[in-house]
């Protein structure tokens, strides 16, 4: 049997290590408090607020989530000047005409075809829409972002977040069969509305302390080997302790991490040193002043023993 004819099997959600084990099994190494807030949501059919500074696994964790729990993976990008029919719904607008013209010709009534054009086969559904409509065993919806969207667009949430419900004015209120697992992250670059974040379970991710970043680091990048895993985790750590006014404008985040140490791995690095940390800022780093601020000097400094 294939693994996409193969049933699968409800995970073992019953406490909060077998959360951590799970998660653990898809490659998300969660700490104790990301995995109790993660349970607590599942537990209480709760959106999921995250956030935290870009990189640090919040988006990844949806991901994860949703392979864990076998179920679709809906995402909901959010942008400045996002519209509700981008994340809701819209009406097939061509479906509907070409309706209207075949009732006109065939002589039915034009108030009975109007009334007819109003019925769901004629939505085109958008990630809100799809989340709440999904079958058992029902859909992860992750809303990414949702600080880059505006405050209408927040208000537009609300009825979403606290009921699992729409209401389309054609058709009425729609609601959930399957409560969808929702996780909303923001990455802070403004205040969200306190009405939203009454409505969801809240959970700030922070950069993984040394132990844990090895670890992931380990477990994404295997062919780095102990000892470069090792030499990543520490300089990265030791980057993100250097105070920002005299060095760098944003430190990396685990997503750099990993995506560095696939980059050394590609460049056959055994070791690191002052000059190939200054070859590859790029991938630490994605601010122009914070790569040329990695110079040799600074790079030396930071590879040093001492400075730990």
């Amino acid at each position: 049997m294939t693994d996409a004819a193969r049933p699968h099997v409800p995970p073992d959600l019953s406490s909060i290590d077998a959360l951590e084990r799970g998660l653990a099994s898809r490659g998300y190494l969660a700490d104790r408090r990301l995995a109790t807030a993660v349970f607590l949501a599942l537990k209480l059919q709760r959106p999921l607020l995250l956030e935290g500074e870009p990189g640090v696994g919040k988006t990844e964790l949806a991901k994860a989530l949703a392979a864990l729990l076998g179920r679709d993976l809906l995402r909901l990008q959010c942008y400045d000047g996002l519209e509700q029919r981008e994340a809701l719904y819209e009406w097939n607008y061509a479906a509907q005409l070409l309706h209207l013209r075949a009732s006109e010709a065939s002589g039915d009534a034009v108030r009975d075809a109007e009334a007819e054009v109003y019925q769901p086969r004629y939505l085109i559904q958008r990630p809100l829409l799809q989340a709440l409509q999904a079958p058992a065993p029902g859909a992860v919806l992750l809303i990414d972002e949702v600080d880059r969207a505006d405050e209408p667009f927040e208000a537009f949430l609300l009825e979403y977040l606290g009921e699992y419900q729409v209401s389309i004015p054609e058709l009425g209120p729609v609601r959930a069969a399957v409560p969808p697992v929702t996780l909303l992250t923001s990455n802070r670059t403004r205040d969200l509305n306190d009405a939203v974040k009454r409505r969801c379970l809240y959970h700030w991710l922070d950069y993984p302390e040394r132990e844990r970043e090895l670890a992931i680091v380990r477990a994404q990048v295997p062919d780095a080997g102990e000892a470069l895993s090792a030499q990543v985790a520490d300089f990265v750590q030791r980057v993100r302790a250097q105070p920002f006014a005299n060095a760098f404008q944003r430190a990396p985040g685990i997503a750099e991490s990993v995506e560095w140490a696939r980059a050394l791995v590609a460049l056959d690095t055994v070791v690191l040193d002052p000059e190939v940390v200054v070859d590859t800022a790029g991938i630490l780093f994605k601010q122009r002043d914070d790569v040329a601020a990695l110079n040799h000097q600074l790079a030396s400094e930071l590879l040093a023993p001492e400075a730990a």
